[in-house]
């Protein structure tokens, strides 16, 4: 029960965090602005289209080949037709006289309210948490009944602070009708304030707040349990304690390889034939900077404690839509110098049984097949190959054979993806999702973010050059990496100046674009020919 009053609660957070503010002003106004039952209608049509947009309607879009940014365009267009009723009554009667013929209740309770409170369900989405993300994901461990009373219980606790703030303004505009001479100038202010906040999330600001403004809600979402383990074990997420990434205590029996769809360097391994064996397994993905930094310490263990009964097995579960062709894993593990066994695991299904979270982690199981150390993340390799000996029962006291470690070790640009599921501290012109659309740089970049000029087609994973396509970013790193497929040139400058012209062709993969001694802020931008890909980047 636990984890149905923390998604309450959560749910309850989110509706006064920053990402909700464009939302408010909606309810207040929308309230304010018709009958006694209004409120109630506005809060009910938002609960049942947010409800079923984290149940369904995305899976459904995705079915139906239908770019989801369909649901958000609808929801502002429907706030317009809303704004213009209050503003212009006549049509209000027109629009809704048949949802009032259907409720035998007076047009302006239910109709305006029911679809006021629809949209803004619809452009609410974002407005979510981890609890949310894995219920709309459908997470492997939040399924059936457990899933849609996640779902319901935090609708409940979202709806709980916009009811008080409908009812508020319900009570305020009761006291001030009784200037009746005033009554229709505040229903054009209410629908003018309606429509000033559809233009302002039609112009992304609501997730724009979100990246910018402090999010004071942070210390609260701890508070009602969002970081607890518990949490984390029931939403699938494997909860690390500092105990089990130190120490080599019985973490339980570790899974097998499920679902693998190839087997690479290795016929088909069972934890049945590894028995006697430690096991390394490895969960990561070749193009990933962070899993391409570890790769060294994993070939040096390999060669080092082969002999000695060590078994290093990399389970490559994809990120992006190239790293599913087998071919593909085939010749990256070949060009990496991969020699130990690697298990495709396309459909994530090993992925799921160890209940993983992140590439890399690294799970090290002893000879009777029980996990006894979890490490995400690079770094502390030392400590890992110390686990490694003493479960071999190797003397502590040998030489390691653990190369130069070149986990980064100060603060850098984040990981940053350039598809629009996963966009994030962009600049720039609006994004128009799966289709071709001109892109222009703004006046000013922030530290940290990117820009796209010139036209391109942002899709789902991926950005496609097209006619005269430039990305900016404003960086802050040592070294600077990009993933990119097609083929074609891809000129780099730095602050103006030219730095490279890269060639890109071949397997899909992670492209190194600058490299420097120490740690650099830059304005990069890159100048594509039509028909490359990029994907995402990552830095050191």
């Amino acid at each position: 029960m636990l984890i149905y009053a923390t998604a309450f609660l959560v749910g309850a957070i989110t509706a006064i965090s920053p990402c909700a503010y464009p939302v408010l002003p909606i309810v207040f106004a929308g309230s304010a602005s018709g009958g006694r039952r209004r409120p109630h209608a506005i809060i009910a049509g938002l609960c049942l289209t947010f409800f079923a947009s984290l149940l369904f309607l995305t899976w459904l879009l995705d079915q139906l080949h239908i770019r989801k940014d369909l649901l958000r365009d609808i929801s502002i267009g429907l706030l317009f037709v809303v704004a213009v009723t209050l503003v212009v009554p006549a049509i209000g009667q027109i629009l809704e006289r048949p949802l009032a013929r259907l409720s035998r209740r007076p047009h302006g309770d239910l109709g305006g309210g029911l679809v006021l409170g629809a949209s803004l369900g619809l452009v609410y989405i974002p407005c979510v948490g981890p609890i949310v993300s894995a219920i709309a994901t459908q997470s492997a461990s939040v399924e059936g009944t457990k899933r849609v009373g996640l779902a319901a219980v935090f609708v409940l606790g979202t709806a709980v602070p916009l009811s008080l703030i409908a009812f508020a303004a319900r009570r305020g505009s009761e006291r001030l009708r009784g200037f009746r001479a005033h009554v229709g100038q505040l229903r054009v202010v209410l629908g003018v304030v309606i429509a000033a906040a559809a233009v302002l999330i039609a112009f992304g600001v609501d997730t724009t707040l979100q990246e910018k403004v402090p999010n004071y809600t942070n210390a609260l979402s701890r508070l009602a349990g969002e970081k607890r383990c518990s949490t984390r074990t029931q939403l699938g997420q494997r909860c690390l304690s500092s105990s089990s990434a130190s120490s080599l205590q019985d973490l339980g029996a570790a899974p097998g390889f499920t679902g693998i769809s190839a087997w690479i360097n290795s016929k088909p391994l069972t934890n049945k034939q590894l028995r006697g064996k430690v096991v390394l397994v490895d969960f990561w993905t070749y193009s990933c900077i962070n899993c391409l930094r570890t790769l060294p310490h994993l070939k040096a263990w390999d060669t080092a404690y082969r002999k000695a009964g060590l078994v290093i097995v990399g389970v490559h579960t994809p990120e992006f839509a190239f790293e599913h062709v087998v071919s593909n894993v085939r010749k990256a593990t070949r060009d990496l110098g991969v020699r130990y066994p690697v298990a495709v695991d396309n459909g994530y299904h090993t992925w799921q049984a160890y209940r993983n979270g992140a590439w890399p982690t690294e799970y090290l199981v002893d000879r009777s097949g029980h996990i006894r150390e979890i490490k995400e993340g690079e770094g502390r390799y030392d400590d890992t190959e110390h686990a490694i000996r003493q479960l071999l029962g190797e003397s502590p006291d040998a030489r390691l054979a653990s190369v130069r470690d070149v986990t980064p070790q100060h603060l850098t640009t984040p990981e940053s993806y350039l598809g629009w599921l996963r966009l994030e501290r962009y600049s720039g012109s609006q994004l128009v999702p799966d289709r071709g659309a001109q892109y222009r740089f703004p006046h000013t970049l922030p530290l940290n973010e990117l820009a796209y000029a010139g036209r391109w087609r942002v899709e789902r994973e991926r950005i496609v050059a097209g006619r005269a396509a430039r990305l900016r970013l404003h960086f802050l790193a040592q070294s600077v990496y990009l993933v990119l497929s097609g083929r074609g040139r891809l000129e780099v400058s730095v602050g103006g100046k030219p730095v490279k012209t890269l060639r890109v062709s071949g397997l899909s993969r992670l492209y190194t674009l600058l490299r420097y001694p120490g740690l650099s802020e830059g304005a990069l931008e890159l100048r594509f020919t039509p028909g490359i890909s990029a994907y995402a980047f990552t830095f050191g």
